[in-house]
């Protein structure tokens, strides 16, 4: 384990197992103002992820004791800090598994420094509530928005999401009653060409769906509209 300082108020855990690797990166974000620390087995990395305050955790797939996507679920069931998948395989397959572990993002190894800099920026402006100038709340039917404080409440009930579906489900709400194609939708949360996969933005949609427990066989909010995107049912806005 090392640890570099940046100074700018954000932590990140990497939990890589090539010491080399993670000591480039934890240097290199250090550098441009993030804190680093750096754990190289999956065990060790959850302790320490579910110990710490982060505002980013950076884990590899294939890790030792315990592989990342375990690391990732056993996060998720008692933490909504932002997830950035690290993977060397990049198949679609390795991505949506990524995803539906309860990723926000992911990056192909190898990567680019600079690149993987700006996703941890994005992640963590998006868990500070930071989506841009239409940053004020939203009221659609009994879904209530409120992205200074990342909160969901849907017909009373409050719905805990990672900081990607809270921005997805956002968009959508600003935009209630309209289809938006999957690379509309990639571009308003800020996504990339590179990850602008079909199942991507599927795999989120599904996820939002069983957390605000609309049915995916016959759904009520999140509406598929086939072979053109999604729609967030227009109900009573505000």
């Amino acid at each position: 384990m090392t640890e570099a300082s940046g100074g700018a108020g954000v932590r990140a855990l990497m939990i890589e197992d090539d010491e080399r690797l993670a000591q480039l990166t934890t240097r290199y974000l250090a550098a441009h103002g993030i804190e680093t620390r750096y754990e190289v087995t999956g065990s060790r990395g959850l302790d320490e992820a579910m110990r710490g305050r982060y505002d980013v955790i950076l884990i590899d797939v294939m890790l030792p004791e315990r592989d990342g996507i375990d690391v990732c679920r056993s996060l998720r069931q008692m933490s909504d800090v932002p997830v950035i998948m690290l993977t060397a395989c990049g198949t679609e397959a390795d991505r949506v598994l990524g995803l539906e572990s309860g990723a926000d993002d992911y990056v192909t190894k190898p990567f680019s420094t600079r690149e993987l800099l700006a996703r941890v920026r994005a992640v963590v402006r998006r868990s500070r509530g930071q989506l841009g100038p239409s940053n004020r709340a939203l009221r659609v039917g009994g879904l209530v928005l409120d992205p200074g404080n990342l909160y969901v409440e849907n017909k009373g009930v409050s719905v805990s999401l990672t900081s990607f579906e809270f921005t997805l489900l956002y968009a959508l709400a600003e935009r209630a009653g309209r289809v938006l194609t999957r690379e509309q939708l990639l571009d308003l949360v800020h996504g990339s060409a590179e990850e602008a996969f079909d199942r991507s933005i599927d795999t989120h949609v599904s996820r939002l769906r069983r957390k605000l427990g609309d049915d995916p066989r016959q759904p009520q909010l999140l509406l598929t509209v086939r072979g053109v995107g999604y729609m967030l049912a227009k109900g009573t806005r505000t």
